[in-house]
């Protein structure tokens, strides 16, 4: 029997949101899954974009709901973003901080000073992640990146998984400043370079691979980063992303969840306008997409599902029809 995919790794770098917790529960089968991870001789780390929280804070809301993880299984982009500032900006620059207590803790402990006043004349703006982000701080922010302060921004994530939905991400919060200033920030987190070359230097990963849900910074950072990536249905994207991923953007794998990685990894054959993948077959014909083979169950569904995601990135066929058919993938 084939290996199951983490048997290839040293490291398995997960995200959070969408992944291993939507909100305030975890994703069905993530509490055994990570156990199972760690049973089969990989270093577990959760890597975050979302700033908001500590990774005391963090570890303390995994470990309420079943996981075993403390703060140093955590990487933040706040952590990433205040590490690179550090190195780079002089001892005792004034920042002013446009987003949660958490990350101003963070940077007043690395030694910066902290406002909350474009008039205190920052060298910096450095804005992360709040949930509840009072509109006068985008102003103060959009001012004193109208007067020269350099802004950089931990993530920009668009949106974020929750378990009643998607809800505005710092993206959305960044846009609001970036509308006004007509510039764009300098950004630490997935799939921006500083968030996993931070990983795997801390975890002196040989063979890394990267779990999550959303394509535009899990995928495409973990790509980025020269890792494998598995992309997984419990969060913020699905079927017909994956199918319109441009080509840096792809995932190697992909699974229901994240126990993916306790099972082969699936793999697609054949060429022209033919893919194949376990007992499923897509063809192009006559300009429609078929399906063929067995569609009862999910995991026959994820077959035809890379079969199919191989076949479009090959012809750019439209698959509208065949993605119907697989009502058991979101």
């Amino acid at each position: 029997m084939t290996a199951p995919i983490i048997a290839q790794h040293d490291v398995a770098f997960f995200d959070l949101d969408g992944v291993i917790y939507l909100g305030p529960i975890a994703v069905p089968g993530a509490v055994q899954g990570i156990a199972d991870v760690r049973a089969a001789g990989a270093r577990v780390m959760y890597v975050t974009n979302n700033a908001a929280r500590s990774a005391e804070a963090v570890a303390r809301h995994l470990t309420e709901l079943g996981f075993t993880a403390g703060p140093d299984d955590l990487i933040t982009s706040a952590q990433v973003a205040v590490g690179v500032l550090a190195e780079q900006l002089p001892a005792g620059s004034l920042l002013l901080i446009a987003g949660t207590n958490n990350l101003s803790r963070l940077a007043e402990a690395a030694g910066f000073r902290t406002t909350d006043s474009a008039d205190d004349e920052p060298d910096a703006v450095l804005q992360g992640y709040s949930p509840t982000i009072d509109w006068r701080v985008l102003d103060e922010a959009s001012i004193a990146v109208q007067r020269g302060a350099t802004w950089y921004g931990t993530n920009d994530d668009l949106n974020r998984p929750t378990d009643r939905g998607l809800v505005p991400g710092l993206g959305a919060q960044l846009n609001v400043v970036g509308s006004t200033v007509r510039q764009q920030p300098i950004v630490f987190g997935k799939p921006h370079a500083p968030m996993l070359d931070f990983a795997v230097r801390h975890t002196h990963a040989q063979r890394p691979i990267f779990v999550g849900d959303r394509i535009d910074t899990d995928i495409k950072g973990g790509n980025r980063a020269g890792m494998p990536t598995l992309l997984v249905f419990t969060g913020a994207h699905g079927k017909r992303d994956l199918l319109e991923a441009g080509p840096g953007d792809r995932p190697t794998f992909i699974g229901a969840d994240l126990r993916a990685l306790l099972e082969p990894g699936r793999v697609a054959t054949g060429e022209g306008d033919v893919r194949s993948c376990g007992a499923a077959t897509v063809r192009l014909h006559d300009g429609s997409v078929v399906v063929e083979g067995p569609l009862d169950t999910e995991a026959a569904q994820l077959d035809a599902l890379w079969a199919l995601a191989t076949l479009v990135w090959h012809t750019g066929a439209d698959a509208t029809g065949a993605l119907a058919l697989l009502d058991r993938l979101r």
